[in-house]
């Protein structure tokens, strides 16, 4: 009996140890970590590290019924097998019923500026799909940029190298992944939204061709990190039809993106391009409206209301978004001018806490149709720890 209470007050005092490994949450673009980030970076010797993050949400329509939704509850684990080996995974409850593993990847060390990975991964594009803890963005919803045309949370099996090139103020990605799916028995991919349904999130993958991903990120001017994205390849079919003419595309995605911050000023911005090849033959086969073009960008500045002495901080914050999943059609395809849309996001994220904020915004939307389109109010929750 001693000896079993001698091993679990062993185990507890390593697993509250590694929780503790990285309780800041740092907001400067040039050091900032994400989740997954944050476990690697952690300096046990070995053992356990546990973290999560989570939003709870209100959303309000005008003159529609209004929603109330635990959006997502996310449990990062991490263990430290030595000092070269990392297995990072994570387990993300949405809706409070639906599950899923977002990231689950082996990291081995070479050296501290090279490390191999392998397994379900983000695919690195943007700054929201990588950084995506709801204390690291303003706004109770993620950008529609990266919803529509970069399809957050994005991520595939694959394998490859990351790294940090500290003299050149740098860190880079690269990696090779499975692609999007294009057809599932039906058409997957859409005019509305993009590629996104084409997602296969690690479940039971379709691979027939691989695609290539990779970012550098350079953080060598004070308080600026610029991002340069690309990923490249054709989308998958199945066995028994990956040989007709328009069961998949080609997707080559471009991506630019930039976040700042002096004293009490934060501002960021992104562009994200995709060129769909052969999206003809795919509508015709699939009876679709896939767009051969995707673009999207928006910019946004904040400002701290409250003294930098202060440990809390509170963001008034401003956002235009201008995203079009039709920025260019091919063949007879007519181009839906509901698709080109744009928006703007005013509001306050209000961080009571290192890891806690407190977020109310208001939305206007606009698409090229000149509707009237609801406009929105957002209160949120969240936390990351």
């Amino acid at each position: 009996m001693h000896k079993i209470n001698l091993v679990l007050a062993m185990f507890v005092a390593s697993f509250t140890f590694a929780q503790t490994v990285s309780d800041s949450i740092v907001t400067n673009p040039k050091s900032q970590q994400n989740g997954a980030e944050r476990i690697l970076s952690g300096n046990i010797s070995s053992g356990v590290t546990v973290g999560g993050y989570g939003e709870i949400t209100y959303n309000q329509p005008e003159g529609d019924n209004g929603e109330l939704d635990v959006q997502r509850l996310v449990l990062l684990f991490g263990y430290k097998f030595n000092d070269r080996v990392q297995f990072v995974t994570e387990v993300e409850f949405e809706h409070v019923e639906e599950v899923y593993v977002e990231q689950a990847f082996l990291q081995y060390s070479l050296s501290d500026n090279v490390n191999l990975r392998g397994g379900l991964m983000l695919v690195p594009m943007g700054i929201i799909n990588e950084y995506h803890e709801p204390t690291t963005f303003n706004g109770v919803e993620r950008p529609s940029v990266d919803k529509s045309i970069v399809p957050t949370t994005w991520r595939e099996i694959g394998f490859g190298v990351a790294g940090r090139l500290d003299n050149a103020s740098m860190r880079y990605q690269a990696y090779i992944f499975n692609g999007f799916q294009s057809v599932n028995g039906s058409k997957v991919l859409g005019g509305a939204n993009g590629l996104r349904n084409g997602r296969q999130k690690g479940i039971k993958s379709t691979i027939d061709s691989p695609t290539f991903s990779a970012k550098l990120d350079y953080y060598g001017l004070p308080g600026l990190r610029l991002g340069l994205s690309g990923y490249f390849g054709r989308t998958q079919a199945e066995d028994d039809v990956e040989d007709i003419d328009g069961t998949s595309v080609g997707v080559s995605m471009i991506g630019l993106d930039a976040r700042y911050a002096y004293k009490r000023f934060t501002a960021r911005g992104q562009f994200i391009h995709a060129s769909i090849t052969d999206s003809e033959d795919y509508n015709a086969l699939n009876n679709a409206d896939l767009g051969s073009a995707l673009q999207g960008w928006y910019v946004e500045g904040a400002f701290n209301l409250l003294p930098q002495t202060k440990q809390q901080q509170l963001f008034a914050f401003a956002r235009y978004s201008d995203y079009d999943t039709h920025a260019s059609v091919a063949g007879g395809l007519i181009k839906n001018e509901a698709y080109d849309r744009d928006e703007w996001t005013f509001g306050l994220s209000y961080k009571i806490a290192p890891g806690a904020v407190v977020k109310a915004d208001y939305q206007l939307f606009g698409d090229g149709t000149d509707s009237d389109s609801p406009n929105q109010l957002n209160i949120g929750l969240g936390v990351w720890f």
